[in-house]
């Protein structure tokens, strides 16, 4: 026994001497370990749902961390089921909605916040950060009722906005709104003002300045903004979830599309599985094609000077 301890006690100084004379070596594996545990939580997901999804529904009972069973044709069984293309071309057309009335509000208010100094305009700023985080859940009673056209105001009936794109897409903007007028405030704020002097002098109004000058020269701050926007919204649940009845002619996102697939008698499981890898594909694609411009938008709005 007690040889045993001498020879871990000398294996673990010898690994301890080691570490101290080469410290590259253990930073470079502790590196290694740390990504692979990061793509290990990730990742697993992810090929549980291809585990699901080629496996037959009927052999999904007892099954291990491998496809029991081979069926991808539960890929293309998904669209003959249900219109899941619709599905997700109603989350494109609500993310790109949305993308498009956060980049607009957002560019004004960040305009407004990044080049005029005013009293009280970082308070502002703070206060519209700290409504971010407020839960979703707190506004779903008063959005629903207003958008049910239960809400009157001064004689004049709310607008029916429920299954609409509306419903989803006013609540997820002033969700998202906060992130992106601060993101874009950053950006704004670093133009030098030489430039938007010089397009005013020109005869340039101060929103003319901003499209022509401003924007152009933060393109990587607002191709950043309408990036995460876009991924924001395509997968948000809460009130893609409650604002829609779930029919693809109700303007329901790809969310609903995935719960198509549960039935009162049996549930589809590896058509669910399949129909969330479907979903997730346009997602995987954006942010492959633009983590360069994300990560440099991001980086370059905090550091530079």
């Amino acid at each position: 026994m007690s040889d045993a301890t001498s020879d871990t006690e000398s294996v673990i100084d010898r690994t301890a001497h080691r570490a101290i004379r080469d410290p590259d070596t253990v930073y470079q594996w502790l590196t290694y370990a740390g990504i692979g545990f990061f793509l290990t939580i990730s990742l697993f997901p992810f090929y549980w749902l291809v585990v699901l999804a080629l496996t037959p529904n009927r052999a999904i009972a007892d099954m291990g961390v491998v496809p029991k069973g081979f069926n991808p044709g539960a890929f293309l069984e998904v669209f003959e089921v249900v219109p899941f293309h619709l599905y997700m071309l109603n989350s494109v057309i609500i993310a790109s909605l949305s993308t498009i009335i956060v980049l607009t509000v957002g560019s004004i208010a960040g305009y407004v916040f990044g080049r005029y100094d005013f009293p009280g305009r970082t308070p502002l700023l703070l206060g519209i950060l700290v409504i971010s985080y407020f839960p979703p859940v707190a506004f779903l009673i008063p959005l629903f009722r207003l958008f049910t056209g239960q809400v009157t105001l001064i004689g004049l009936e709310s607008p029916e906005l429920y299954n609409t794109p509306w419903g989803i897409v006013m609540p997820l903007s002033a969700i998202t709104m906060p992130l992106i007028i601060f993101l874009l405030t950053t950006f704004y704020r670093q133009i030098p003002d030489g430039l938007e002097d010089a397009a005013r002098i020109e005869g340039s109004t101060r929103i003319g300045a901003l499209r022509r000058v401003i924007v152009p020269l933060s393109a990587p701050g607002v191709a950043t903004a309408g990036i995460l926007t876009f991924i924001i919204v395509y997968n948000e649940f809460f009130f893609s979830y409650l604002m829609v009845n779930g029919t693809v002619e109700g303007w329901s996102p790809v969310l609903h599309g995935i719960f198509a697939f549960q039935g009162s008698q049996q549930v589809a499981y590896n058509l669910m599985a399949a129909a969330s890898i479907i979903g997730v594909i346009p997602m995987a694609i954006l942010v492959m094609i633009a983590q360069e411009r994300i990560v440099s938008g991001l980086t370059q709005g905090a550091l530079k000077e």
